[in-house]
């Protein structure tokens, strides 16, 4: 269905010019080509073609425009020419000749000639032209064969005259077949990089935006009208230049990675549980992960356990398995040896629900807890934790564990992904499964004869049934007995939250066995693909519809090697079955009472569904044919070879199904309709025939022929054989239309955005201008999406799914596309790189909509199969090869021949053997409607006769089933192997000796093998003569096949092993072209290698193939290369292919060896390293004893080697480490490859920048604004003083005043408020200084998240005014971070750092000091050794074990004159060349000073759960082990200890902290361990030897650690590096170079004098170091790094983290003052006094016995948390009648608090057969509770109320002021602290929860909370109870208990009256009835014998 036009000419234009036309039909325009110089006529002769998706209607309008053509300018429009269609559409063909008309829309003498042509959907207009359709391609023969065609020459710079002279419909037919047959330049296989088109060498008559203009025209033909400007030159450049047409793109990517396992770690730490519903319960958490299951430990009596416990899952699967596995964390109460306890609720997400987050975790997150017993019921709790998954190689960085001082907000922090409600509702997950076919037999043949003797008749061997799974639980169907096509319509329902937490539901069908049951299928149904959040969102649906189940192959043997497949584990191998289902989901109304509540999988039965409802029965048909056979594995070499094509079950040779009319009538209802209808559906001249069709689904065997030692080919040369298979299946192809719609968007757009990190990566400028096209493109892609979709909506068939999701893509896709556009216009230079992640979102979300959960056909498997073995595969997703009349809809490699590479099935395919290719075949593949298969040929190269069968021979569509050849070209390829980089190491030594095998077509050669090298430089062209490929000699141009290259080790003995391979498209040459810029010669480039899925180094190669003419090979370009004589009959590269050198020279600095490993099991004597690059090099000294000094005594050598100008082509540098050994033996320790020079290249810098640097002076003014709170108390400051030691030093005056206050006796009321609140200077220690670190830490991370927010917001603004703060920017110094860390910290914004002092803060890193300083790799690099080869399997061999040793050094390379002016600056040594400046690198003796903090989420090491850590430090020939300070189980130790060690460097410079786990019995295992290379911290220009603290303070906490002063280090500094200063200047000033900066002067010791002094001011300077010019770097903060702890036993997974940081000092320096006390706090003892002195308002539980009142005998209990068994009760308030209780009664809790962590500090032992005592930290909170005590019975609890001595509700005044509020709404009451207030009295609430869990006031506590430190309770002592001392008194309790025997007339009363007055009357009725039957029995005799006598 399509609209097309021909455009012949254009007549009567005036003058000379350059003329250009655009037509345009519904908003898709088309541009021709750009005519030159053409006068008065411009002969267009070009046919453009617009697929129509909806029928054109009479009034539309098709408009041509004619332009003269400006290079530079816009174009300038001649006239226009409009026509409304409506005469076309009622003819269908017209041929028009007319005027234009110009602006003013009066007619112009320029005339216009077109041919237009309509086809409409339906087939009303017109007739088929059969010459335009069905013509096949032999007929281009009879032309001249070469059609100036325009698809020909796109790109190619250079253009043929257009020849009038060709029969017109033969060449509108071609040009019409072309245009169909795949457009674009974007469909180009972008093999190797991208080709820049060489602009400078252009011939002067070529318009050099030719190339653009074609692009332009051939991506409005792809997508929608772009305008020519939008797509810059830049973006042709980036396109490659091989414009493929008939041909596909071959994935690269060998090896399956979904089945194999992998390594997983799943850490979990349950924390605390809150609001846990239950009375008085003793709860434990099990956690639970897929099978295994472990519990915290049980906490006694609480509704808010603390537990803060540790777990470690460890698995090794495969992700599927991983990701489907379900975390649950349930909750019991009272479970204990012999009972498992109750569930309180429990809470479930599956594995990949943690994985999808960011970091892979959740952090401190609370769970819901619900109950899956009962529905009805609310939330049981939540629970606080925090779970992460690790696969290997993540790492997760957790967020900076502090004092956890914030109070949970459980709302905001619910353990939910982003988007889930946190009300989640239950849900019914119906899964209806109806009925599945195309089961495959599942015993064996020698099983059903069996059966068949035994039972006699022959029935089918299967018994399936389906089980689904989700969420932790299984159901499954009944069993069909015997049935290949059973039928269930049965019902699964799953009961769970909605959303559901996990992902997927796995649906298997499974024969059932008396043995054991095996899967015959398995489907996954992603829950995020069948539903929407969103506000117009779905809830997931599906179907009913089919889905296709793949698996192993349908041979049947006993065992099946490939079972795995069935499980769902790896990539299907063959179709399996396909089952009817459908699922709908109900949220369930809970509040229903008739509501099932039981959430127990129930299976029921389901009305069964239409048989049209999956769709129309349609006929479809596929066609292949195979065009090439080659590289087949010599394995397999010797046997006859065919190929089977099987789609579903249809071709398949066991049990294919061929009997398509039974079928139909089992399918479609009513059979005879149905089948007329097809058959008069189908077109007539194939209607009677059609019928007796017979599907040839394999390809002849034939025997293959040898190519080389490796690999051979089938003889495929003229004829090609064919396949073609008619199958059956529902019409619902609309759905893959969609999906191909959206997979072509996102291909395009891949494309793009590889171009676009290419340019980045080459530098080529302008790639924001790629960028942008790439957006246009993505927006007018998705706008076409929404018009074609759009036309679909009423579908029968179409299930809601269908609905939905159409309305869902479109909506995002229009949305997207808006999105696009607006980003488009943001793109900047500035902003690529945000944009560019934001694009890649893009990218991601497409291919999430793209794929259709609902399938239609199954995919195709193409087999190998030798000797009627299965060999080798290839899987062919059915949409990919789907047709459709509009070329946006059809399959990406529809009618296009795509090389397929066939790999082995499942297992087999993983390792080595998956990365060598069992064969490589091209093929053609063509899969549609049966009726539309009149074109299925059409992208075939052409030049064929078809080959039919007999039946078929005068049907012209008839398939073939071979394709004979007739055209035949024969060309030279040529193969330019430069060299390869970063290859793989194969052999032991850690090199290879590789060479490269080039395949094109059946023939390969190789190159020569270089020895020892990863890196080899072949340089070497293999030429490939008479290469006859068939077909077209135009479309060879566009389409050549493909080149493979694989790269091998040679091995002396035994096969090469394989090394890599990666594919190239050839540059093409016609015999008629001149081999002329730009396309020749053709330019090197590189090309990515893959080994299985990795990447394993690059390619630098150019390949031309040349079309060898008439006159034989005379006419190629000359093979004139210098030849080498010595390297015999190899040529090399020519001139104009191999890169242009210069000279360079490289100086290479060599500083030492390190940590070299034993070669051969002897040590490493007398070292040596070699350089080399390319083939140049320098050997460095030779270290006589590596024992004694590791380091060369020569330190900079130079060598001189010619190297490209270009520098990304540069070869790599190696570095080679030999040992001498005698004899003159040498042997290879290890080797390393630098593989970019890029960052070694020395750039002068630019001059006029530094001149601009060094005039004038800059004042740098460090004074933020001090808050005016501050200012009160300023006491003689200069006016210039830094703010921030202002802040501190009025601190300090504060202090004083403070003190003499208290020394003056009346400090008042008030003062003791402040007293409180600011700790004085003697209470500060190292670790306030480190607490307050971690909160400005964290502050900073809130800001950050803050900023991003809002930086978003202002995106547009900030862009616009950049500029303009930039330039501002450079003459202010910047305030470096730390700075405005300050002002946040000193300004009174911030609510609770109001009062608080400010304390100095040091900076703490959440990550190795190296990762925020580049490895202090300033001018010293290690280079790790290397040596043995890569492990086969990606996981064993990491690259660590193949570390040898270390190097250190460094190179510079430049251009040789060096620049004058650096060897004429001062003090220039020649000697050191670029290292000027350069420390001796002779032994030095250094004081190493490590500090350890603490480690956080320790990997468990014993069976409890638990750890018991110790440190041991390893440094040379120093081992410390710190054994006897173990701390006993616990993961989150705090050490707080610092180690002192004396170092020789360069001998002993790697530390090792390890953490060990400290065992009674046993060694001792390894947690982790990190390493330090102090060496290179020590030399680095950043001094990492000793942080630079904020101030400079000569006493107190903050003391300076350095021996040097501020002062000395700076003059240090200058005179290092050559910087003029620093000179101090009065007034608080000093001079750097050209910067003043100013700060105070006055320092005071500990007796408070004060001294001048500069080091304040030097400080300044060193804090802001990096401003200084030239020589200036950020110096090492005085700081805490964040180390993780790995273990050489779980490569990859982080262990645990360390807190440390090291200082160093050289010995022959002044000794530095003792090591900081980091000690950690000892917590303070304390003791808490709680009188509780009355109650009120009790409920009241008992009924009295005797008088019926009610009553209660109450008491009261408390305890702090943690210390239950020291629980401390009341005496009993008997027969209280009111809830009235007097105790007077005093409780003492003795604790030992930590003040800075808000935690109390218990040491116990955890069970009596413990070793030794356990520390846990606990939450100070007081839990009392009240109870009614009962003598026989248990007591009765009756409510209580925990209150957080941190912060808890003041009490109420009275009991009436005293409500429910006081603990529901605490966020709003006023809250107090013990720890400040000491005395607290009040009224509290007692709570408990009733019936329907809510919480009610169950009594009242009056109480006073009293505190004291030890010591002043040792002062002042009281007595518990109501003892001595300070007694209480007695309570005035009324006395009731004995009331009844005053009045006992009462009693009785009340006994009779009351309670037993209903048994009374009881008994009376009893009695009463007894004596009836009694006097009955009595009489009766008497009465009788009365009777009987008649008396």
């Amino acid at each position: 269905m399509a609209l097309q036009l021909q455009l012949r000419t254009v007549s009567g234009l005036r003058g000379r010019a350059d003329r250009i036309a655009k037509a345009a039909f519904r908003g898709l325009s088309f541009y021709t080509r750009v005519l030159e110089n053409c006068e008065d006529e411009a002969r267009f002769d070009e046919t453009f073609r617009w697929p129509v998706a909806s029928n054109i209607d009479g009034n539309e309008i098709l408009e041509i425009q004619v332009f003269n053509y400006s290079k530079v300018f816009t174009n300038r429009l001649i006239g226009t020419f409009r026509m409304v269609l409506q005469k076309v559409v009622e003819e269908g063909h017209v041929e028009v000749m007319d005027t234009l008309i110009d602006d003013n829309n009066s007619a112009i003498q320029t005339s216009i000639s077109i041919e237009i042509r309509y086809q409409a959907l339906d087939g009303t207009v017109g007739t088929w032209n059969d010459k335009e359709f069905l013509e096949t391609p032999s007929v281009h023969s009879e032309g001249d064969g070469r059609y100036p065609l325009e698809t020909d020459s796109l790109l190619s710079g250079h253009r043929q005259s257009t020849d009038g002279s060709v029969g017109k419909s033969s060449q509108q037919s071609t040009e019409r077949s072309f245009r169909r047959a795949g457009k674009g330049v974007f469909s180009a296989m972008k093999l190797g990089k991208t080709r820049p088109t060489k602009d400078d060498h252009r011939k002067q008559d070529e318009p050099a935006v030719l190339e653009a203009e074609d692009l332009d025209r051939k991506v409005m033909r792809l997508g929608g009208g772009l305008d020519p400007d939008t797509i810059s030159l830049a973006s042709v450049t980036a396109v490659t230049t091989n414009v493929s047409n008939k041909r596909s793109k071959p994935d690269i990517k060998m090896e399956p990675s979904a089945g194999r396992p992998m390594d997983y770690q799943v850490s979990i730490t349950v924390i605390e549980a809150r609001q846990l519903v239950g009375l008085n319960m003793d709860p434990v958490v099990c956690v639970e992960v897929g099978e295994e299951k472990k519990y915290t430990s049980m906490k006694e009596s609480t509704n808010c356990p603390y537990y803060n416990e540790y777990f470690v899952f460890d698995f090794h699967v495969p992700p599927d398995v991983m990701f489907d596995k379900i975390i649950k964390l349930s909750v019991i109460h009272s479970k204990n040896l012999l009972r498992s306890g109750t569930l309180v609720g429990s809470f479930k997400m599956d594995v990949g629900t943690v994985y999808t987050q960011p970091e892979h975790q959740f952090y401190h997150k609370w769970a819901i807890l619900s109950d899956p017993e009962d529905l009805t019921a609310g939330l049981k709790g939540y629970l606080k934790c925090d779970i992460a998954v690790v696969g290997k190689g993540d790492n997760i960085k957790t967020p900076h564990k502090a004092n956890e001082t914030e109070e949970d907000d459980i709302e905001g922090n619910l353990l939910l992904p982003d988007g889930v409600p946190p009300e989640r509702q239950w849900a019914r997950f119906y899964i209806k499964i109806y009925r599945a076919e195309g089961l495959p037999r599942m015993n064996t043949s020698i099983m059903a004869n069996v059966k068949k003797a035994l039972i006699g008749e022959n029935k089918d061997l299967v018994d399936p049934y389906v089980q689904v799974a989700f969420a932790g639980q299984k159901g499954k169907t009944s069993v069909q007995k015997s049935s290949y096509e059973p039928l269930w319509n049965e019902q699964i329902i799953f009961t769970e939250m909605f959303p559901p937490l996990c992902k997927r539901i796995k649906i298997q069908i499974r024969d059932s066995d008396k043995v054991n049951d095996v899967a015959i299928g398995t489907h996954f149904i992603d829950l995020r693909k069948i539903s929407n959040e969103g506000d117009k969102g779905y809830l997931p649906t599906f179907g009913p519809a089919w889905v296709n189940m793949y698996g192993s192959t349908r041979n049947y043997t006993l065992m099946d090697e490939h079972q795995e497949l069935n499980e769902g584990l790896g990539e299907g191998v063959s179709f399996r079955a396909r089952l009817l289902m459908s699922l709908a989901v109900e949220i369930l109304d809970t509040s229903n009472p008739e509501i099932n509540s039981s959430t127990e999988v129930q299976v029921e039965q389901a009305t069964p569904v239409a048989d049209n409802c999956t769709g129309k029965m349609e006929e479809f048909f596929l066609f292949g044919a195979f065009l090439e056979a080659t590289m087949i594995d010599r394995k397999i070499g010797d046997k006859p070879i065919n190929f089977e094509v099987t789609i579903g079950n249809y071709g398949n040779q066991i049990d294919g199904m061929t009997k398509p009319v039974l079928r139909r009538k089992k399918e479609g209802g009513d059979g005879d309709e149905e089948e007329s209808e097809l058959l008069h559906n189908s077109s007539e001249d194939e209607a009677d025939e059609d019928g007796e069709m017979v599907s040839v689904s394999s390809s002849q065997p034939m025997k293959p022929l040898v190519t080389d030692r490796n690999y051979f080919h089938l003889p495929y040369f003229e004829k090609k054989p064919c396949i073609y298979i008619k199958s059956w299946w529902q019409d619902q192809r609309r759905r893959l239309y969609n999906a191909n719609i959206m997979d072509k968007i996102a291909d395009k757009l891949e494309e793009g955005l590889n171009d676009v990190q290419e340019m980045i990566k080459t530098e080529k400028p302008h790639p924001e201008r790629r960028l942008r096209g790439v957006l246009e493109e993505l927006s007018s892609g998705c706008l076409r999406f929404v018009t074609l979709a759009d036309k679909d909506q009423h579908h029968s068939s179409r299930t809601r799914l269908d609905r939905e999701r159409l309305k869902s893509c479109m909506r995002e896709l229009e949305n997207m596309g808006q999105q696009a556009t607006t980003l488009r216009s943001q793109v900047k230079k500035n902003t690529m790189k945000d944009k560019l992640k934001q694009v890649q979102n893009f990218l991601q979300k497409l291919r999430f909509l793209a794929d259709e959960p609902q399938h239609t056909i199954p995919d195709i498997f193409v087999w190998m199969m030798s000797n009627n073995k299965r060999i080798a595969y290839a899987r062919v997703p059915s949409k990919d090869i789907l047709y459709s009349i509009v070329d946006e809809e059809m399959g990406k490699d529809c009618a296009k021949v795509k090389t397929v590479f066939l790999k082995l099935p499942g297992k087999r395919g993983f390792g080595p053997a998956g990365w060598t290719v069992q064969a490589k075949m091209e093929i053609y593949l063509w899969l549609g409607l049966n009726k539309q298969r009149k074109d299925f040929l059409s992208g075939l190269p052409c030049g064929f006769e078809e080959k039919k069968t007999t039946r078929g021979q005068n049907l012209p569509s008839f398939p073939p089933i071979s394709l004979l050849y007739t055209k035949k070209q024969v060309f030279q390829l040529r193969a330019h192997m430069y060299q390869a980089r970063s290859l793989f190491a194969a052999d032991s030594s850690g090199l290879s000796d590789p060479f490269a095998r080039v395949f094109f077509t059946s023939q390969s050669q190789c190159t020569e093998v270089l020895n020892e090298t990863l890196c080899p430089t072949w340089d070497q062209l293999l030429v490939f003569d008479n290469v006859e490929l068939y077909g077209e000699a135009h479309e060879m141009r566009d389409d050549p096949p493909i080149i493979v290259i694989e790269i091998y080790d040679q091995d002396t003995v035994g096969k090469a092993d394989f090394m890599g391979r990666t594919f190239a498209k050839p540059v093409v040459k016609m015999s008629d072209e001149q081999y002329c810029p730009p396309r020749f010669p053709p330019q090197l480039e590189y090309y990515q290698i893959y080994r299985g899925n990795s990447t394993a180094g690059d390619l630098l190669a150019a390949f031309e193939l040349l079309q060898i003419g008439s006159g034989g090979k005379s006419d190629l370009p000359p093979i004139d290369g210098p030849t080498d004589i010595d390297r015999g009959p190899i040529l090399p590269v020519p001139l104009g292919i191999r890169p242009v050198l210069s000279k360079y020279r490289v100086e290479i600095l060599f500083w030492g060896l390190r940590d070299l490993k034993r070669v051969n099991l002897a040590q490493v004597d007398r070292p040596r390293v070699d350089i080399e690059c390319a083939g140049k090099g320098v050997q460095s000294a030779l270290i006589q004893n590596y024992k004694k000094n590791p380091n060369f005594s020569t330190l900079v050598k130079w060598f001189e080697v010619d190297l490209p100008e270009n520098e990304l082509l540069h070869p790599p540098l190696n570095i080679r480490v030999v040992d001498c050994r005698a004899f003159g033996r040498y042997t290879l320790v290890g080797s390393h490859t630098v593989s970019s020079l890029r960052k070694f290249i020395y750039r002068p810098p630019d001059k006029k920048a530094q001149h601009w640097n060094m005039t004038g002076e800059i004042i740098v003014n460090m004074e933020p604004e001090v808050p005016i709170k501050k200012m009160e108390t300023m006491v003689k400051l200069e006016a210039n003083s830094d703010a921030v030691v202002k802040v501190d030093v009025s601190e300090e005056e504060k202090e004083k005043k403070k003190k003499k206050k208290k020394g003056g006796g009346g400090g008042g009321g008030g003062g003791e408020e402040i007293e409180e609140e600011e700790p004085d200077e003697s209470m500060l220690d190292w670790w306030s200084k480190y607490f307050a670190s971690i909160e400005t830490m964290k502050e900073q991370l809130r800001q950050q998240e803050v900023a991003a927010a809002e930086a978003e917001e202002k995106e547009e603004m900030e862009i616009a005014e950049g500029f303009k703060g930039q330039a501002k920017n450079k003459e202010k110094s910047k305030a470096p971070k730390d700075d405005k860390k300050k002002k946040q910290q000193s300004a009174p914004e911030l609510p609770e750092k109001k009062n608080k002092q400010k304390i100095d803060e040091l900076k703490v890193f959440n990550k190795e000091l190296e990762a925020e300083f580049d490895n202090f790799e300033d001018w010293l690099h290690t280079f790790n050794l290397l040596r043995g080869k890569i492990g086969d399997n990606d996981d064993n061999a990491t690259e660590e074990e193949r570390i040898v040793g270390r190097f250190k050094g460094s190179m510079c390379v430049y251009k040789v004159p060096l620049p004058d002016d650096i060897t004429k600056e001062a003090g220039y040594d020649p000697t050191f060349g670029m290292f000027q400046g350069i420390p001796s690198n002779d032994p030095i003796n250094v004081l190493v000073r490590v500090y350890i903090v603490r480690a956080t989420d320790l990997h468990p090491a014993d069976i409890n759960g638990k750890a018991d850590p110790y440190i041991a430090i390893k440094l040379g020939k120093t081992d410390i082990k710190d054994k006897e300070n173990y701390i006993s189980k616990q993961l989150n130790p705090v050490f707080g200890k610092s180690f002192d060690i004396e170092a020789t460097f360069p001998m002993e410079s790697m530390l090792t902290v390890a953490v060990y786990d400290w065992d009674l019995v046993g060694t001792d295992d390894l947690i982790g361990e990190t390493k330090i290379d102090l060496e290179n911290r020590y030399y680095s220009k950043h001094r990492a030897t000793c942080g630079v603290s904020q101030t400079y303070s000569i006493h107190g906490y903050n003391i300076w650690r350095d021996p040097m002063k501020p002062s000395q280090i700076l003059s240090k500094l200058c005179k290092e590096g050559k910087v003029d200063g620093p000179h101090f200047g009065p007034g608080g000033r000093v001079k750097v170079a050209n910067r003043v900066y100013t700060g105070p002067t006055e320092i005071e010791d500990e007796n408070g004098q004060k001294k001048q002094t500069d080091e304040h001011l030097a400080l300044t300077v060193l804090r802001h170091w990096e401003d200084v010019p030239r020589a200036g770097c950020k110096l090492v903060p005085e700081h805490v790094e964040t180390r993780p702890l790995l273990n050489p036993d779980k490569p990859g997974i982080e262990q645990g983290r360390l807190e440390m940081w090291v200082d160093m000092f050289p010995m022959d320096m002044p000794a530095p003052g003792p090591a900081i006390d980091i000690s950690p706090r000892k917590p303070k003892k304390y003791e808490l006094r709680v009188i509780v002195w009355n109650t009120d308002e009790v409920i009241l539980e008992d009924d009295d016995y005797f008088t019926g009142e009610k009553s209660s005998d109450i008491f009261v209990r408390g305890w702090l948390k943690g210390q239950q068994e020291d629980k401390q009760d009341t005496d009993v308030h008997y027969h209280s009648l009111t809830g009235e209780g007097n105790f007077n009664w005093r409780y003492i809790f003795p604790f030992d608090y930590l003040m800075a962590e808000e935690k109390i500090v218990i040491s116990k032992k955890e069970s009596m057969f413990s070793w030794d005592e356990t520390e846990y930290k606990i939450p100070a909170r007081l839990t009392l509770q009240v109870w009614d005590a009962d003598h026989f019975s248990a007591d009765d609890f009756l409510g209580a109320i925990e209150l957080d001595l941190n912060r808890f509700p003041r009490g109420a005044k009275t009991s009436k002021q005293c409500s429910l509020e006081m603990v529901t709404n605490e966020a709003e009451l006023p809250m107090v602290s013990i720890f400040k207030q000491k005395r607290v009295k009040g009224w509290w609430p007692f709570v408990a929860r009733d019936e329907n869990d809510e919480l009610e006031i169950t009594g009242k506590v009056e109480a006073e909370l009293h505190l004291l430190t030890a010591e002043e309770a040792e002062k002042s002592p009281a007595g518990l109870a109501r003892n001595e001392p300070d007694p209480l008194e007695k309570p005035n309790r009324p006395d009731t208990s004995f009331i009844w025997f005053l009045n006992p007339l009462k009693s009785i009363k009340y006994l009779i009256c009351t309670r037993y007055k209903w048994l009374i009357i009881k008994i009376v009725l009893a009695l009463l009835l007894l004596i009836m039957v009694a006097l009955f029995l009595y009489s009766m005799p008497g009465y009788m014998v009365k009777k009987l006598l008649g008396a």
